[in-house]
């Protein structure tokens, strides 16, 4: 087998256990990805966009398991890498758009402690995306006056560069109070004051509970509540844009919390919100952002819970009655991205990734061959039910498996499905009707 390059342990160790726990890995998804090319090009159109000043809004849609949630962190490693600023959460019932119990302050909050760059993938970036705008500015009025720090007139005119960068800011809702408290931890970071960026911090991550509190500590009675947290998302991708960053992505997984709501008129609250949010990225109203949501098709078309149950968004993302034309072509533009089922050449291509994977991780020679990559997909693909249910999530954890129970045994792939009563007959595999008959290996 031939192996482009090889991974790190530590990044093998990840990829696999979380693999095989049914969860998306955070690192090392370069090692693993195959096919959803179209996909994957449709959304770095949006990402380049968004660099440029627009903005983006895309579902992405897919059956448990089908990858919706590998495409998303996929497409959030990239962006990383290219200089934006990541945000992403999973809608959970503690977690929605809104809510009568803080629901939509709690999504804020998580994406807030979320929030990813570069140099800080993890999460929890806030105070490095702050020092590095101070920093920017400082090096700026360097370059551009010879002023050096310590130089009695160096704060002034970092001072006033940083009451500029507020200025542009208060024509946006909510913009006076954002610049504000950047003020505020402009001159705490300029004092050495500790509590005083300690409080700053607080109040753009969400979390004072009261005015009184934020305008005994900030000056402030604006606080980031329910109704308007999405307005706080818009100045932080305004404000990052000025720190040097190209943009901001906003990654939100498992809609389908939504469809799972039991009452009525909270859905359709929160169907209220992600519409007014669709509207508002759509129209030109934010700029640098893009939104990028994982859903079901059940919770997207469901006439009774579903997206489509309110009727403003239906009308909005039905699909119009040139979307098949052709048979399967699909409109990759559209605000509704659905994934398609990975090919078998796709597939085949995964197996031999997780096997140079597995054999990195337990020190062996990778000794996995294409047929025995084929012998699996065949058993795995031509169960009963298999074409309508079987899952990427699904073909991965049942090789997983497989490997360790190989790598144990010491036993070959071929010998442990033989084992299992699953190796095909001579006449099954020269069966002409075979849709892996012929398959180049």
């Amino acid at each position: 087998m031939n192996l482009d390059r090889k991974a790190p342990k530590r990044i093998a160790a990840a990829v696999l256990n979380s693999l095989k726990g049914g969860v998306v890995p955070r690192v090392g998804l370069e090692y693993i990805t195959v096919g959803r090319s179209a996909e994957i090009n449709a959304l770095l159109r949006d990402v380049e966009l968004i660099a440029e000043g627009g903005a983006a809004f895309r579902f992405l849609v897919g059956r448990y398991g089908s990858g919706k949630s590998f495409l998303l962190q996929t497409i959030r490693g990239h962006v990383l890498e290219k200089g934006f600023v990541a945000l992403d959460a999973d809608l959970s019932p503690e977690r929605r758009f809104s809510g009568t119990r803080g629901q939509g302050l709690a999504t804020y909050r998580e994406l807030m402690r979320s929030m990813s760059t570069r140099g800080k993938p993890d999460g929890g970036a806030l105070p490095l995306v702050l020092e590095k705008w101070i920093s920017g500015i400082q090096t700026q009025v360097t370059l551009e006056t010879g002023l050096a720090p310590g130089d009695s007139g160096f704060d002034p005119a970092v001072t006033g560069r940083i009451f500029q960068v507020v200025q542009t800011m208060e024509n946006m809702v909510n913009g006076f109070d954002f610049g504000l408290v950047l003020s505020k931890y402009w001159r705490a970071h300029r004092d050495g004051d500790e509590q005083g960026k300690s409080q700053a911090l607080r109040w753009f991550r969400g979390e004072f509970s009261t005015r009184t509190e934020a305008r005994q500590a900030l000056g402030t009675r604006l606080i980031v509540t329910d109704d308007n947290w999405y307005d706080f998302l818009k100045l932080l991708s305004a404000f990052l844009v000025q720190a040097g960053y190209r943009g901001m992505l906003v990654f939100i997984d498992e809609l389908v919390n939504l469809y799972r709501i039991p009452h009525r008129v909270t859905r359709q609250y929160n169907y209220e919100k992600l519409l007014t949010m669709y509207n508002d990225i759509l129209q030109g109203k934010a700029r640098h952002m893009g939104m990028f949501i994982g859903a079901t098709p059940q919770c997207m078309e469901d006439a009774d819970k579903g997206v489509f149950s309110y009727d403003a968004l239906r009308s909005r993302l039905t699909e119009g009655r040139f979307a098949q034309l052709g048979g399967h072509r699909r409109d990759l533009l559209s605000p509704i991205l659905r994934l398609e089922p990975l090919t078998h050449g796709e597939l085949l291509v995964l197996t031999e990734k997780l096997a140079a994977l597995h054999a990195t991780l337990y020190d062996y020679e990778c000794a996995l061959t294409p047929e025995e990559a084929l012998a699996f997909l065949r058993v795995e693909l031509e169960r009963i039910g298999a074409a309508v249910h079987i899952t990427p999530r699904e073909v991965i954890r049942d090789f997983i498996e497989l490997l360790n129970l190989a790598s144990q045994s010491g036993k070959g792939i071929s010998a442990l499905l033989e084992e299992g009563g699953f190796a095909l007959s001579a006449g099954d595999q020269e069966d002409p009707e075979d849709e892996f008959a012929g398959f180049e290996i």
